[in-house]
């Protein structure tokens, strides 16, 4: 007769957890090639991730992760500027070419016109010169005016569909900049490029201070994007390739 455990009267054995299983004292072993399950706590995030949602964008240090593209440069305000300044000079050529054919409209129809000075004003002849310089006249006007129109229209679709299409303008591309959309990393298309050209264009208006301060709007982005306001409504960066 064999006395058991005093504390246990029935003299019954206690049982033991089956071997690799879990229980009191023994620790929770993982089978090989079965990764550890995480306990609780906030999800882990594997370095150099997609965010969670597609186009979410997130600065640092001067760098983001754009949706499509990866990790990518945020545009600096000096590379901005300096493309700017070369959209500048192309744009200058082209308006210096316009403005040429149109100076020379004008002084073609201006020596066109006769001197009626020496006429009797009492005569046909006075009459119908008196109206050859009135539509010699309408006719430098809508000379000097059309220059205008096709000076605007060549900005326009220089700006507009570059961006729209090529997603840079020469400028940009010279310096190794494009503008994307911010959600999917591509090129703006017709309705991005039209929006991010317009808002400048109306600023332009107020004696182009409204213009400027959308140019220098970026300074005020506190955000990491260095969005400017044109930038914002359009839903685009400027990114370095």
């Amino acid at each position: 007769m064999s006395f058991g455990d005093p504390n246990n009267p029935y003299g019954q054995q206690p049982q033991q957890p089956p071997q690799g299983q879990p229980g009191y004292g023994y620790p929770q072993q993982t089978p090989q090639g079965v990764p550890p399950q995480q306990g609780y706590g906030y999800p882990q995030q594997q370095p150099g991730a997609y965010p969670q949602a597609p186009g979410t964008l997130q600065a640092n240090n001067g760098y983001i992760s754009v949706h499509g593209l990866g990790t990518v440069q945020v545009a600096s305000m000096g590379l901005r500027f300096a493309a700017r300044l070369i959209d500048g000079v192309a744009i200058g050529v082209v308006y210096w070419i316009l403005s040429a054919i149109g100076l020379a409209g004008v002084v073609g129809a201006s020596k066109s016109i006769d001197d009626c000075t020496s006429l009797d004003p009492g005569t046909t002849a006075y009459s119908d010169c008196i109206n050859d310089q009135a539509a010699a006249a309408g006719g430098i006007l809508a000379a000097f005016f059309g220059v205008l129109f096709l000076l605007f229209l060549a900005t326009m679709l220089y700006e507009w569909l570059m961006i729209a299409f090529v997603g840079a303008t020469l400028g940009k591309m010279a310096l190794g900049l494009r503008v994307v959309k911010e959600t999917t990393g591509g090129k703006p298309g017709l309705g991005g490029g039209f929006i991010r050209w317009i808002i400048p264009m109306v600023g332009a208006i107020l004696c182009g201070i409204g213009q400027i301060l959308v140019y220098l709007s970026p300074f005020f982005d506190n955000t990491g994007k260095t969005q400017g306001w044109h930038d914002r409504a359009a839903g685009t960066l400027v990114v370095k390739k």
